[in-house]
């Protein structure tokens, strides 16, 4: 069984009965990506960088994908399997403790790689001390992954829709960070980059500026910078209400004029919370 094989078994493994949008928000992927990866019909592979993203993201040790636990002819029934009733006891696959801690970790949100790696090594018996304190709100990791696509967003005249965006990059950042530095958002799943195109929204967003977007705002919650599509093109632009069926499209750069558009065409994908040179919007 070659690596991506194998690859592919430890992440169906992990997805479990989850849902395989909500995994691919939290993994910085677009959901294409990880249908086409789980797809049988296609050669799309679980790529290192990916790979390492989702172990970090998880808590789960580094090179996780790369190996099968033991029993690998049961590896195709995980403990979801036992759980379930699918498999009899005597059916099961012999994992070892700290393999079986490890699958249920990765179900597990909010826990520390730290307090993770504490677990793991008092199942394993190197350690008989498991120091928690139950009292200390959870804390996300210090860094996350932040998906890069290849989306522009067009400051000007619109850019036409790309029916799949690729990852281009992904940069990790510290969420306790951006939240010190003003930006608001629930989630640091629902963070993207994607990258502003064109001199419009110039000064406050250049040409070539990434820009961190919250993908879970698809309507309007005030007067902002969106990025969303409008009659099939799509725009980095602000927003203002304008009675009952109209925003107000507005540049901040003085030379080109407000535009007048129809609420009902437009298609809210994100809000732009702060542009890569620290400008706050």
């Amino acid at each position: 069984m070659d690596i991506y094989a194998i690859r592919k078994q430890q992440l169906i493994s992990l997805i479990g009965s989850q849902k395989k949008g909500a995994c691919a928000e939290r993994w910085g992927m677009a959901p294409a990506h990880l249908s086409q990866i789980l797809s049988d019909k296609t050669a799309k592979n679980l790529g290192d960088d990916v790979a390492r993203r989702i172990e970090a993201v998880e808590g789960l040790p580094r090179g996780w994908f790369d190996s099968l636990p033991p029993a690998a002819e049961h590896a195709n029934a995980p403990l979801d399997a036992v759980e379930s009733g699918a498999l009899t006891k005597d059916e099961s696959p012999a994992l070892s403790a700290a393999d079986q801690v490890k699958q249920m970790l990765a179900r597990v949100k909010g826990l520390s790689s730290e307090v993770r790696e504490r677990i793991v090594a008092a199942t394993d018996g190197e350690s008989d001390v498991l120091d928690v304190d139950f009292f200390q709100p959870g804390q996300v990791g210090d860094e996350v992954w932040i998906a890069h696509y290849d989306v522009r967003g067009a400051m000007g005249r619109g850019e036409v829709n790309h029916d799949y965006p690729e990852m281009l990059q992904d940069i990790r950042v510290s969420p306790s960070q951006l939240r010190a530095m003003g930006v608001e958002f629930k989630e640091h799943y629902h963070l993207k980059m994607i990258t502003g195109w064109g001199q419009s929204m110039a000064p406050t967003i250049k040409h070539g500026d990434p820009l961190l977007v919250d993908v879970s705002i698809k309507e309007f919650v005030g007067d902002g910078i969106y990025f969303f599509s409008y009659q099939g093109f799509q725009y980095i632009k602000r927003l203002q209400r304008k009675g009952k069926d109209k925003f107000k499209m507005v540049s901040d750069n003085t030379n080109h004029p407000p535009e007048d558009i129809w609420a009902e065409e437009t298609y809210i994908q994100a809000r732009v919370l702060l542009v890569w040179n620290a400008h706050l919007v």
